[in-house]
């Protein structure tokens, strides 16, 4: 049977894809761990998203943006990955204009 919920979660293959990337070569990896990880990974972004979704309704904005989503991370007390985020967009910036 399927979840109704899966719809709104991450692609359990790019899941068990990311987790095999980070864990040696040898290691496996069941399906229920591979469901846990989707499901809190699911969690964690809509809960930042949520947040950045909050802020830019009280300024009567529709539209969120990366700015947005580093303000929510750190709102959220998870400044290191602010810091990451702002960073990959710089290069991503930088990378669409050749500089």
């Amino acid at each position: 049977m399927v979840d109704p919920d899966q719809d709104r979660m991450l692609p359990i293959a790019n899941v068990g894809r990311i987790m095999k990337g980070i864990l040696p070569g040898t290691a496996k990896i069941s399906k229920e761990g591979k469901q846990t990880m989707q499901e809190c990974a699911t969690e964690f972004i809509s809960f930042v998203t949520g947040e950045a979704s909050d802020k830019c309704h009280k300024e009567n904005r529709k539209t969120v943006n990366g700015d947005d989503i580093c303000w929510a991370l750190t709102a959220l007390g998870f400044d290191n990955y602010a810091e990451l985020e702002s960073s990959h967009e710089t290069l991503q910036s930088r990378a669409a204009t050749g500089n």
